[in-house]
Protein backbone atom coordinates (compact mmCIF):
# COMPACT_ATOMS: atom_id res chain seq x y z
CA UNK A 1 0.00 0.00 0.00
CA UNK A 2 1.59 3.25 -1.15
CA UNK A 3 0.82 6.68 0.29
CA UNK A 4 1.56 9.81 -1.74
CA UNK A 5 0.90 13.50 -1.07
CA UNK A 6 -0.12 15.95 -3.78
CA UNK A 7 -2.00 19.20 -4.23
CA UNK A 8 -5.76 19.21 -4.38
CA UNK A 9 -7.06 19.73 -7.92
CA UNK A 10 -9.95 22.16 -7.45
CA UNK A 11 -11.29 21.52 -10.93
CA UNK A 12 -11.65 17.78 -10.26
CA UNK A 13 -14.93 17.03 -8.48
CA UNK A 14 -13.64 13.75 -7.02
CA UNK A 15 -10.81 15.62 -5.27
CA UNK A 16 -13.17 18.10 -3.61
CA UNK A 17 -15.52 15.30 -2.58
CA UNK A 18 -12.68 13.20 -1.19
CA UNK A 19 -11.26 16.16 0.73
CA UNK A 20 -14.66 17.08 2.19
CA UNK A 21 -15.51 13.49 3.12
CA UNK A 22 -12.18 13.05 4.89
CA UNK A 23 -12.64 16.27 6.85
CA UNK A 24 -16.17 15.28 7.92
CA UNK A 25 -15.04 11.84 9.06
CA UNK A 26 -12.05 13.17 10.98
CA UNK A 27 -13.70 16.34 12.28
CA UNK A 28 -17.48 15.89 12.27
CA UNK A 29 -18.02 19.04 14.33
CA UNK A 30 -17.10 21.39 11.46
CA UNK A 31 -19.12 21.84 8.28
CA UNK A 32 -17.51 20.95 4.97
CA UNK A 33 -18.84 20.50 1.45
CA UNK A 34 -17.08 20.04 -1.88
CA UNK A 35 -18.16 23.57 -2.79
CA UNK A 36 -16.63 25.05 0.35
CA UNK A 37 -13.37 23.16 -0.27
CA UNK A 38 -13.07 24.62 -3.78
CA UNK A 39 -14.09 28.10 -2.67
CA UNK A 40 -11.49 28.20 0.10
CA UNK A 41 -8.59 27.32 -2.15
CA UNK A 42 -9.65 29.44 -5.13
CA UNK A 43 -10.45 32.61 -3.14
CA UNK A 44 -7.60 32.68 -0.66
CA UNK A 45 -5.53 35.85 -0.49
CA UNK A 46 -2.37 35.42 -2.58
CA UNK A 47 -0.17 36.49 0.34
CA UNK A 48 -1.49 33.57 2.38
CA UNK A 49 0.07 31.08 -0.06
CA UNK A 50 -2.86 28.88 0.92
CA UNK A 51 -2.63 25.26 -0.11
CA UNK A 52 -4.76 22.16 0.25
CA UNK A 53 -2.91 18.87 0.17
CA UNK A 54 -4.32 15.37 -0.05
CA UNK A 55 -2.76 12.08 0.95
CA UNK A 56 -3.72 9.20 -1.32
CA UNK A 57 -3.42 5.53 -0.52
CA UNK A 58 -3.72 3.42 -3.63
CA UNK A 59 -5.65 6.20 -5.35
CA UNK A 60 -8.07 6.92 -2.48
CA UNK A 61 -7.94 10.19 -0.51
CA UNK A 62 -7.30 9.29 3.12
CA UNK A 63 -5.82 12.49 4.55
CA UNK A 64 -5.91 16.25 4.07
CA UNK A 65 -3.89 19.31 5.02
CA UNK A 66 -4.63 23.01 4.85
CA UNK A 67 -1.51 25.15 4.96
CA UNK A 68 -1.11 28.92 4.97
CA UNK A 69 1.06 31.86 5.92
CA UNK A 70 -0.50 34.21 8.48
CA UNK A 71 -0.28 37.19 6.14
CA UNK A 72 -2.97 39.15 8.02
CA UNK A 73 -1.06 39.00 11.32
CA UNK A 74 1.08 41.94 12.44
CA UNK A 75 3.78 39.41 13.41
CA UNK A 76 5.60 37.99 10.36
CA UNK A 77 6.92 34.46 9.98
CA UNK A 78 3.90 32.57 11.31
CA UNK A 79 1.93 29.84 9.56
CA UNK A 80 -0.44 26.96 10.11
CA UNK A 81 -0.88 23.41 8.92
CA UNK A 82 -4.04 21.59 9.95
CA UNK A 83 -3.86 17.90 9.13
CA UNK A 84 -6.61 15.31 9.32
CA UNK A 85 -6.58 11.63 8.45
CA UNK A 86 -9.60 9.38 8.10
CA UNK A 87 -10.09 7.50 11.38
CA UNK A 88 -9.99 4.17 9.53
CA UNK A 89 -6.67 5.05 7.83
CA UNK A 90 -4.49 6.23 10.73
CA UNK A 91 -1.04 4.81 11.59
CA UNK A 92 -0.19 4.22 7.92
CA UNK A 93 2.08 7.18 7.29
CA UNK A 94 -0.35 9.68 5.76
CA UNK A 95 -0.19 12.17 8.64
CA UNK A 96 3.61 12.19 8.81
CA UNK A 97 3.95 12.65 5.06
CA UNK A 98 1.41 15.48 5.02
CA UNK A 99 3.18 17.24 7.90
CA UNK A 100 6.62 16.90 6.33
CA UNK A 101 5.38 18.29 3.03
CA UNK A 102 3.63 21.17 4.78
CA UNK A 103 6.70 22.07 6.82
CA UNK A 104 8.96 22.08 3.79
CA UNK A 105 6.63 24.34 1.81
CA UNK A 106 6.00 26.78 4.61
CA UNK A 107 9.66 26.97 5.63
CA UNK A 108 10.52 27.89 2.04
CA UNK A 109 8.01 30.76 2.33
CA UNK A 110 9.69 32.16 5.43
CA UNK A 111 7.51 30.60 8.11
CA UNK A 112 9.48 30.12 11.31
CA UNK A 113 6.67 29.41 13.77
CA UNK A 114 4.18 26.70 12.81
CA UNK A 115 0.82 26.10 14.50
CA UNK A 116 -1.32 22.97 14.21
CA UNK A 117 -4.62 21.90 15.77
CA UNK A 118 -5.14 18.29 16.94
CA UNK A 119 -8.09 16.62 18.61
CA UNK A 120 -7.53 15.99 22.31
CA UNK A 121 -6.75 12.28 22.06
CA UNK A 122 -3.66 10.40 23.34
CA UNK A 123 -2.46 9.28 19.90
CA UNK A 124 -2.69 12.83 18.55
CA UNK A 125 -0.74 14.29 21.47
CA UNK A 126 1.92 11.64 21.06
CA UNK A 127 2.18 12.33 17.33
CA UNK A 128 2.59 16.09 17.82
CA UNK A 129 5.16 15.69 20.58
CA UNK A 130 7.21 13.20 18.56
CA UNK A 131 7.37 15.80 15.80
CA UNK A 132 8.78 18.41 18.19
CA UNK A 133 5.61 20.42 18.89
CA UNK A 134 4.65 21.83 22.29
CA UNK A 135 1.09 22.33 23.47
CA UNK A 136 -0.33 25.86 23.43
CA UNK A 137 -4.00 26.82 23.82
CA UNK A 138 -7.10 24.62 23.59
CA UNK A 139 -10.69 24.92 22.39
CA UNK A 140 -14.01 23.12 22.70
CA UNK A 141 -16.43 21.91 20.06
CA UNK A 142 -20.03 22.09 21.25
CA UNK A 143 -23.21 20.54 19.86
CA UNK A 144 -26.86 21.48 20.22
CA UNK A 145 -29.71 19.15 19.29
CA UNK A 146 -32.06 21.55 17.54
CA UNK A 147 -34.65 18.87 16.85
CA UNK A 148 -35.06 17.38 20.32
CA UNK A 149 -33.19 19.85 22.53
CA UNK A 150 -34.77 22.64 24.53
CA UNK A 151 -33.89 25.99 23.01
CA UNK A 152 -34.65 28.99 25.26
CA UNK A 153 -37.28 31.36 23.90
CA UNK A 154 -36.30 34.36 21.82
CA UNK A 155 -35.19 37.39 23.81
CA UNK A 156 -36.76 40.81 23.45
CA UNK A 157 -34.29 43.38 22.10
CA UNK A 158 -33.49 46.15 24.59
CA UNK A 159 -34.66 49.69 23.76
CA UNK A 160 -32.88 51.11 20.74
CA UNK A 161 -31.82 47.69 19.39
CA UNK A 162 -33.33 45.97 16.37
CA UNK A 163 -32.57 42.61 14.79
CA UNK A 164 -31.85 42.21 11.11
CA UNK A 165 -30.37 39.50 8.93
CA UNK A 166 -27.17 39.68 6.93
CA UNK A 167 -29.32 39.27 3.82
CA UNK A 168 -30.53 42.83 4.37
CA UNK A 169 -26.97 44.02 3.71
CA UNK A 170 -26.66 42.32 0.34
CA UNK A 171 -26.39 45.65 -1.51
CA UNK A 172 -23.72 47.01 0.82
CA UNK A 173 -22.06 44.52 3.18
CA UNK A 174 -19.32 46.94 4.30
CA UNK A 175 -20.97 47.53 7.72
CA UNK A 176 -20.77 43.76 8.33
CA UNK A 177 -17.12 43.79 7.29
CA UNK A 178 -16.39 46.60 9.72
CA UNK A 179 -18.06 44.73 12.59
CA UNK A 180 -16.22 41.54 11.66
CA UNK A 181 -12.92 43.41 11.66
CA UNK A 182 -13.63 44.98 15.06
CA UNK A 183 -14.63 41.73 16.73
CA UNK A 184 -12.05 39.41 15.14
CA UNK A 185 -9.12 41.24 16.70
CA UNK A 186 -10.45 40.22 20.13
CA UNK A 187 -10.89 36.54 19.31
CA UNK A 188 -8.66 34.38 21.56
CA UNK A 189 -5.86 33.06 19.36
CA UNK A 190 -2.14 32.40 19.16
CA UNK A 191 -2.05 34.42 15.95
CA UNK A 192 -3.41 37.97 15.96
CA UNK A 193 -5.52 38.79 12.91
CA UNK A 194 -6.33 42.14 11.34
CA UNK A 195 -8.99 42.47 8.63
CA UNK A 196 -8.01 45.42 6.44
CA UNK A 197 -8.75 44.25 2.89
CA UNK A 198 -12.44 44.68 2.12
CA UNK A 199 -12.28 43.11 -1.34
CA UNK A 200 -10.49 40.03 0.04
CA UNK A 201 -13.09 39.76 2.81
CA UNK A 202 -15.89 39.88 0.23
CA UNK A 203 -14.34 37.06 -1.79
CA UNK A 204 -13.35 34.85 1.11
CA UNK A 205 -16.11 35.39 3.66
CA UNK A 206 -19.15 37.18 2.24
CA UNK A 207 -19.28 34.92 -0.82
CA UNK A 208 -18.45 31.72 1.09
CA UNK A 209 -20.83 28.95 -0.01
CA UNK A 210 -21.54 27.87 3.58
CA UNK A 211 -22.58 31.37 4.69
CA UNK A 212 -26.32 31.57 5.27
CA UNK A 213 -27.21 35.25 5.23
CA UNK A 214 -30.87 34.63 6.05
CA UNK A 215 -29.90 32.83 9.26
CA UNK A 216 -27.12 35.25 10.22
CA UNK A 217 -28.58 37.65 12.77
CA UNK A 218 -27.30 41.20 13.23
CA UNK A 219 -28.13 43.37 16.25
CA UNK A 220 -28.31 47.00 15.12
CA UNK A 221 -27.92 50.09 17.32
CA UNK A 222 -28.47 53.57 15.90
CA UNK A 223 -28.49 52.14 12.39
CA UNK A 224 -25.11 50.40 12.72
CA UNK A 225 -24.38 46.70 13.30
CA UNK A 226 -23.29 46.28 16.92
CA UNK A 227 -23.29 42.48 17.29
CA UNK A 228 -23.84 39.45 15.11
CA UNK A 229 -23.97 35.68 15.00
CA UNK A 230 -22.73 34.32 11.68
CA UNK A 231 -24.46 31.17 10.47
CA UNK A 232 -23.03 28.47 8.20
CA UNK A 233 -25.22 25.71 6.79
CA UNK A 234 -24.37 22.68 4.69
CA UNK A 235 -27.55 22.51 2.62
CA UNK A 236 -28.69 19.49 4.61
CA UNK A 237 -29.52 19.42 8.31
CA UNK A 238 -26.36 20.85 9.90
CA UNK A 239 -25.87 24.42 11.09
CA UNK A 240 -22.66 25.93 12.43
CA UNK A 241 -21.77 29.21 14.08
CA UNK A 242 -18.78 30.72 12.28
CA UNK A 243 -18.49 33.78 14.52
CA UNK A 244 -20.38 35.55 17.29
CA UNK A 245 -19.15 38.94 18.40
CA UNK A 246 -20.03 42.36 19.76
CA UNK A 247 -18.34 45.68 19.10
CA UNK A 248 -16.47 46.87 22.18
CA UNK A 249 -18.67 49.92 22.71
CA UNK A 250 -21.77 47.72 23.04
CA UNK A 251 -20.53 44.87 25.21
CA UNK A 252 -22.23 43.99 28.46
CA UNK A 253 -25.74 44.47 27.07
CA UNK A 254 -26.44 40.86 26.11
CA UNK A 255 -26.39 41.54 22.38
CA UNK A 256 -24.35 38.43 21.49
CA UNK A 257 -26.84 36.22 23.33
CA UNK A 258 -29.71 38.08 21.68
CA UNK A 259 -28.30 37.59 18.16
CA UNK A 260 -27.31 33.96 18.60
CA UNK A 261 -30.64 32.98 20.14
CA UNK A 262 -32.49 34.56 17.24
CA UNK A 263 -30.26 32.85 14.67
CA UNK A 264 -30.80 29.44 16.25
CA UNK A 265 -34.56 29.92 16.26
CA UNK A 266 -34.39 30.80 12.57
CA UNK A 267 -32.30 27.68 11.92
CA UNK A 268 -34.71 25.39 13.73
CA UNK A 269 -37.67 26.87 11.86
CA UNK A 270 -35.80 26.28 8.59
CA UNK A 271 -35.46 22.55 9.39
CA UNK A 272 -31.90 22.30 10.69
CA UNK A 273 -31.55 19.63 13.35
CA UNK A 274 -27.95 19.93 14.58
CA UNK A 275 -26.02 23.04 15.56
CA UNK A 276 -22.28 23.21 16.19
CA UNK A 277 -20.06 25.92 17.59
CA UNK A 278 -16.59 26.29 19.05
CA UNK A 279 -14.99 28.23 21.89
CA UNK A 280 -11.54 28.81 23.27
CA UNK A 281 -11.47 26.99 26.62
CA UNK A 282 -10.72 30.29 28.34
CA UNK A 283 -13.64 32.16 26.80
CA UNK A 284 -15.90 31.78 29.82
CA UNK A 285 -18.52 34.41 28.81
CA UNK A 286 -19.25 32.76 25.45
CA UNK A 287 -19.14 29.25 26.92
CA UNK A 288 -21.74 30.37 29.47
CA UNK A 289 -23.99 31.71 26.70
CA UNK A 290 -23.70 28.49 24.72
CA UNK A 291 -24.48 26.31 27.74
CA UNK A 292 -27.50 28.52 28.47
CA UNK A 293 -28.63 27.88 24.89
CA UNK A 294 -28.36 24.13 25.48
CA UNK A 295 -25.04 23.33 23.82
CA UNK A 296 -22.97 20.50 25.25
CA UNK A 297 -19.23 20.01 24.85
CA UNK A 298 -18.66 17.15 22.41
CA UNK A 299 -14.90 17.34 21.79
CA UNK A 300 -11.77 19.30 22.58
CA UNK A 301 -8.81 20.25 20.43
CA UNK A 302 -5.35 21.46 21.36
CA UNK A 303 -3.14 23.81 19.40
CA UNK A 304 0.52 22.90 19.15
CA UNK A 305 3.41 25.05 18.01
CA UNK A 306 7.02 24.53 17.03
CA UNK A 307 9.84 26.57 15.55
CA UNK A 308 10.95 25.67 12.03
CA UNK A 309 14.49 25.81 10.80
Amino acid sequence: MTVIVRDLRPDVRADAEGFSTTRRLALPFMLSTPESVVHTVTHAHPDAHFGQLVAEEDGEIVGTAQISVAHDSPEPGQGSANIYVRPDRVHRGAGSLLLRTAEERLAALGVRKLFVWVLDEPDNHAFAERKGFRASRSAYFLRLDLAAGTLPPRLDPPPGVELRTAAEYADDPRPIFELDAMTSVDEPSDIDVEFTDYEAWLAQHWMHPLLDRELTTVAVVDGRPAAFSVAYTDGGTRYGTAMTGTARAHRGRGLAKLAKTDSLHRARAAGYTEAFTGNDTGNDPMIAINKWLGYEICAKEVRYVRELG
